[in-house]
């Protein structure tokens, strides 16, 4: 992309995206995200109604007197973007391909972040991590992370969400809330079993992580145009199939239903607050769905 397109495109995404965080987001970002990472102060003798399980045990022995840890919350967040830019994002049969979306989305929470006063950091993936910008306050640090997304040639094709997850978890020692902005269509070979089940439920005792779904209509309906001819974005396999076959249509049907079913379940028993969204809707809605539901 050239130079001067770029940065177009960099003020179009900032132009929309920061009047949307201004507007939409700021008092639910700050309800729905501070407040979820504690520091610790002091300690203090112990009071009647204070929890018993924040004695400090060593300090209580010796001076043989209970004392209680006293925690406050942490007033600057750390906020990281693990961006999924494997080949599957280059796909879209509305108005914009998935990669665009995430972008936008990115956006939005990054300008949310810095409104907030907290540090933005991003990690980009595939079947690898091909990217990782450390955490950072400012404007001109979030029209960096915008740049990348939208200029960024990876050099792997595949989705390896556990990979991006470990690298986080090893990377970012202190507690931070993490996005992940994926198609997810990371499973189990022949299965609809999610490669990344351990490794999101690690990621989430340290940190407070945030799944994105984002997919495409034509991804979860196959529409009947007859024989048509696929070619796998991330493995470049090609194959045909009659898409006007009944049996097909419902093969299909099942296997997206199940995946679908299987990630939820993932997302839901790893306890990680989590959204889909499709490429031709609004974003603002859903996304403030998820943060009022993280609010209460």
């Amino acid at each position: 992309m050239e130079t001067a397109e770029l940065l177009k495109k960099v003020r179009r995404i900032e132009i929309k995206t920061r009047g949307l965080t201004r507007q939409i987001f700021a008092g639910q970002y700050h309800s729905a995200f501070k407040g979820r990472g504690m520091a610790f102060s002091e300690v203090r003798e112990y009071r009647y109604g204070d929890d018993i399980r924040s004695i400090d045990w060593n300090v209580t022995a010796r001076y043989n007197t209970p004392y209680v840890k006293v925690f406050e919350e942490e007033r600057e967040l750390t906020v990281m973007l693990l961006i999924d830019v494997s080949g599957s994002q280059d796909f879209g049969t509305s108005q914009q391909f998935k990669r665009h979306v995430i972008a936008e989305l990115a956006a939005v929470l990054a300008f949310s972040a810095i409104q907030n006063n907290d540090k933005t950091g991003v990690i980009l993936y595939t079947d690898s991590v091909e990217k990782f910008i450390p955490p950072q306050k400012g404007r001109k640090h979030i029209l960096r992370i915008i740049s990348e997304l939208l200029n960024f040639q990876p050099k792997g094709k595949g989705t390896n969400v556990a990979e991006a997850l470990r690298y986080l978890t090893n990377a970012i020692k202190k507690r931070c809330t993490a996005f992940v902005l994926s198609d997810f269509i990371d499973f189990d070979q022949n299965t609809t079993q999610p490669r990344f089940t351990d490794a999101i439920s690690i990621a989430n005792n340290k940190h407070d992580v945030v799944a994105i779904r984002i997919y495409d209509e034509r991804e979860s309906i196959m529409p009947p145009v007859g024989l048509v001819q696929f070619s796998d974005a991330e493995s470049g396999k090609v194959i045909w199939i009659d898409t006007s076959s009944i049996e097909m249509q419902k093969h299909y049907s099942n296997w997206w239903n199940t995946t679908s079913d299987s990630l939820k379940q993932t997302f839901t028993k790893a306890k990680v607050d989590w959204v889909s969204i499709r490429t031709d809707e609004d974003y603002v809605k859903p996304l403030m769905l998820l943060f009022k539901r993280r609010s209460k």
